[in-house]
């Protein structure tokens, strides 16, 4: 595919059908009259705002498409892949067309959701943009607040342009957008004279150069900006409120070797203090050293007594075969992946070819068995010997448990930090892919390929010219050592099911990584300078009568309306058709008159996105007019754009503008000019801790961040709900204390007062009485071998058993009393010198836990089809968060994890405690 093929020829013809070159005013004629008289729905707003529910979906139709692998935990999602044995194996623009079509309806007519007979996701009716609104039209106000952002930040662009042009400010250099959160939108070929890298995905450097990752980091930099680092510090430090940002302590390291055992008490690297002017920062570091990689332990041999069997024999098997046989083995607890045809034949499939490469199996007498077919393997010894060693390593004391890790620790340290530029660094993930059996996702057709064991040969080390090379395992050596100062990667390797490259980085609080965000939210800053313009002339071309155009301005719409991505080639063969706005097929796009359109496809990760969105008419027009026959599934509906022609359009307007900084954009200006709204209040910090998860739910509901109803969900909220009414319950008996103590109280207060709320039924107490009779059991156990522990540790007697009865006898004792309290109805004083005051006060302190619990509930209920932590942790400002921190004088662990605190400290730490800083 060109990128630069010119308005008189298409760009994608899968199906030999392209849009015409031009369209002309009769067309458009023809179009207007057409339009329909019906009132339409509020404009620019998602219908369905909230993601297809986690169940398995029919996906049998090419609608949604084939799924790719997701390299966390497999999903259980049924996702069609392609069948080599079947029609199947087409990509999907040349599959059979009829298992899809309805002959007696027309495909714009319905959505494909419903001829699919898919679970939708709920109606955007369901997500609050307030949880205290009363507003009968949510989609209005929805279309109305984003119409206000939009207009806002118009005149805001307006007011910058003017004042920057007055100071006539040097030009400055364009400045890459490394995301991690993101893939790369155009993958430059070579790289650009002006030092630029070429761009990454989710920190992992393109397949086409070694050097090919885009981490900026300043050459011999960090030398010149430490004498003025000290001050800087100090005033930072100084500024910062009492209890507002708790930057995470500096962890002291177990000693190893160079790279650990120097500069614990180094000084602090602030690079966000420097100078704004820049180096070629094509050039990563001028020095680094690293000790290399953490491999798998070597697999150990199963005891003699435990054999893999066939047709009921047990067999003999060379050590690589035996470890290849244990993958399955061990895992025979998931069903969801034993049980699946597909995962049966390709690891059977790749068992058979070690089998055959080492010797192949032999019975107790040395005679060969020949192993034909899976049915009759037997791999029920492996599973009894894993499931018995883990629950032996599960019943082991904390303090072996303790010991191993500590072991494990020193043993990796020497690994987990590199000198970079002469600064410690903290590596990502050092270790190498262990072997085993690939899941993938879904129905991938490559699950239960056999994982190999990556040697030292396969690997790839980046390093210094003056540091010394790390040591690759005794009888190994490296595949290649090169000194690419121009990649940001410490080692690479190939994987051998997808062929895909894996690599060890520098960890996400690293400074490299800390510049790249950095970069990526000044980047979105910039564009506010330019956003009415971008958004003035898609508009004017949204009636272009050059095709190209038109199809440029309607995506531009889409992706800046409506957050989609703006989409790249995939490898079809062996991966999901993931698309994007640009390579979207006819049978992704619904339109349901007057102005709906509804997306159906699979998007980044494999994740299936289903929305219905309300567009302007003219939008609605065009693309009815890209569907237009004879264009049928699989031909492409934008087939004279590609990202790649989208982003160069993008970069008039901005160095470096891509198609997806307008989601970071988007998100991050929405979320500040939501909380200029805000007014501080005294409230307590879960109050405010809502407040700003509101606004954060706001953002994500506008850019439509979307995320799947996780499975634990409706478990997490009964046990809210379980704990809130236990402090409900736990309040009654306060109350029934006080009128044991004053039996007067009940005509002062009224015989309502000391009601039990209805919803306690009888049967809800003697459950929960007894709940908390168990509880008190369980932590007396835990408590006492807990104490046990210590005193072996010292070297003092275990405690006798009869230590542990006579402890019991308290939960003995509390089921008493509640036997008790439910004969009589009455609830006798406990505590010491118990009063009618200290009980009221306890009231207190019970109201107030159970307010900050159904706080907590309500923010976890409204949150659930949004994806905030995506919101606040790719796509807003991190100093917005900051801001607000400081603002409201909440502490800023409330809202950044540890994790976040130490990847974020640039921003905690520039901000400070400045409450008047803006996007």
């Amino acid at each position: 595919m060109s990128s630069g093929s010119g308005d008189d020829k298409p760009l994608a013809k899968v199906n030999g059908h392209a849009s015409a070159p031009t369209i002309s005013k009769a067309d458009d004629r023809a179009m207007d009259a057409a339009d329909s008289k019906v009132h339409m729905a509020p404009v620019g707003v998602s219908i369905r705002n909230g993601p297809v529910d986690q169940d398995r979906m029919d996906i049998d139709s090419s609608v949604i498409g084939q799924a790719k692998r997701k390299s966390r935990a497999s999903i259980d999602q049924s996702i069609n892949y392609k069948d080599e044995s079947s029609d199947d194996e087409a990509p999907l623009a040349k599959r059979s067309k009829t298992q899809h079509k309805q002959p007696d309806s027309d495909s714009d007519d319905e959505p494909i959701a419903k001829k699919n007979g898919a679970r939708l996701p709920p109606s955007a009716k369901n997500t609050d943009m307030d949880v205290d609104s009363d507003d009968d039209e949510p989609l209005g106000k929805i279309a109305a607040k984003k119409a206000n952002i939009e207009k806002a930040a118009a005149k805001e662009a307006k007011i910058i342009r003017a004042g920057t042009k007055a100071k006539k400010p040097a030009a400055k250099k364009a400045v890459k957008d490394e995301s991690s959160d993101d893939e790369p939108l155009a993958k430059p070929t070579k790289r650009q004279a002006n030092g630029t890298a070429a761009k990454k995905t989710n920190g992992v450097k393109k397949e086409e150069s070694d050097s090919d990752v885009p981490i900026a980091k300043r050459a011999k930099k960090a030398p010149a900006a430490k004498p003025a680092a000290k001050p800087a510090a100090k005033a930072a430090t100084k500024a910062a409120p009492k209890g507002k940002v708790a930057t995470a302590k500096k962890s002291v390291k177990e000693e190893s070797k160079d790279i650990t055992d120097e500069d614990d008490e180094e000084e602090e690297y602030k690079w966000w203090e420097e100078s704004a002017k820049k180096e070629d920062d094509s050039i990563k570091w001028t020095t680094l050293e690293h000790n290399g990689v953490i491999f798998p332990e070597e697999y150990q041999r199963l005891p003699k007594d435990v054999k893999l069997l066939y047709d009921g024999t047990p067999v003999e098997l060379d050590i690589e075969a035996e470890e290849a046989a244990t993958f399955f083995g061990f895992m025979l607890n998931s069903t969801v992946n034993v049980e699946n045809p597909t995962f049966q034949k390709n690891f059977f499939r790749d068992f058979k070819e070690i089998l055959d490469r080492t010797g192949g199996a032999k019975d107790k007498n040395g005679k060969k068995v020949d192993i034909k077919e899976f049915e009759k393997l037997d791999f029920s010894q492996l599973w009894a010997y894993k499931d018995a060693q883990t629950k032996a390593k599960n019943a082991r004391s904390s303090a072996e448990k303790k010991a191993e890790k500590a072991e494990r620790d020193k043993r990796d340290a020497p690994y987990l930090y590199c000198k970079w530029d002469g600064r410690k660094e903290k590596v990502g993930n050092p270790r190498v892919e262990i072997p085993g059996l690939f899941r993938g996702r879904g129905d991938h057709p490559k699950t239960g390929c056999i994982k190999k064991r990556v040697l030292p040969e396969q690997i790839t080390i980046n390093i210094g010219k003056e540091a010394k090379v790390p040591e690759p395992p005794a009888g190994h050596k490296w595949k290649a050592v090169q000194h690419d100062n121009k990649a940001t990667w410490l080692a690479m390797w190939q994987e051998n099911i997808n062929g895909h490259y894996k690599y060890v980085m520098l960890a996400a609080n690293s400074t490299v990584k800390g510049k790249a965000d950095f970069k990526k939210f000044e980047k979105a800053r910039e564009l506010k300078k330019y956003i009415d313009r971008i958004r003035a002339d898609y508009t004017k071309d949204l009636k272009s009568e050059v095709m190209a155009d038109r199809q440029r301005a309607t995506a531009m719409y889409l992706i800046d309306k409506f957050a989609l991505r703006a989409g790249n080639e995939k490898d079809t063969e062996n991966e999901a058709e993931t698309v994007g706005c640009c390579s979207l097929k006819y049978e992704h796009v619904t339109l349901r008159e007057p102005n709906t359109v509804i997306f159906d496809f699979l998007g980044k990760d494999s994740i299936r996105f289903y929305n219905e969105f309300t567009v302007d008419r003219q939008v609605f027009k065009n693309l009815k007019m890209f569907k237009k026959p004879p264009k049928e599934d699989g031909d492409d509906i934008f087939d004279r754009l590609t990202t790649t022609q989208l982003n160069k359009h993008l970069s008039s307007y901005m160095p470096g503008l891509t198609a997806k900084v307008f989601r970071t954009y988007n998100a991050s200006y929405t979320m500040s000019k939501l909380l200029q709204e805000l007014k501080v209040t005294n409230t307590t910090v879960h109050e405010k801790v809502k407040l700003y998860n509101d606004c954060n739910r706001q953002v994500a509901i506008l850019c439509n961040h979307k995320r799947t109803v996780g499975a634990s969900h409706e478990q997490q909220m009964k046990k809210l709900v379980e704990q809130i009414k236990g402090l409900r319950y736990q309040k009654w008996r306060t109350k029934m204390m006080m009128l044991d103590l004053d039996p007067k109280l009940k005509k002062k207060k009224g015989a309502a007062f000391f009601e039990l709320d209805e919803d306690l039924t009888e049967e809800w107490v003697k459950s929960h009485q007894e709940f908390l009779v168990e509880e008190q059991k369980s932590k007396i156990n835990k408590k006492f071998e807990k104490d046990n522990e210590k005193r072996v540790a010292d070297g003092e007697k275990p405690l006798p058993v009869s230590e542990l009865k006579e402890r019991l006898k308290a939960a003995s004792e509390l089921e008493a009393k509640f036997k008790k309290e439910n004969k009589t109805k009455k609830v006798e004083a406990e505590g010491k010198g118990p009063s009618v005051e200290k009980l009221e006060a306890a009231l207190g302190k019970l109201d107030q836990r159970i307010k900050t619990l159904e706080l907590q509930s309500a923010d976890r209920e409204g949150n659930k089809e949004v994806a905030l932590g995506t919101s606040k942790i790719n796509y807003i400002d991190p100093r917005l968060t900051v801001v607000f921190s400081a603002k409201f004088n909440v502490p800023i662990e409330k809202f950044f994890s540890k994790t976040l605190r130490e990847k974020f400290k640039w921003a905690i730490e520039s901000v400070g405690n400045d409450s008047t800083w803006e996007f």
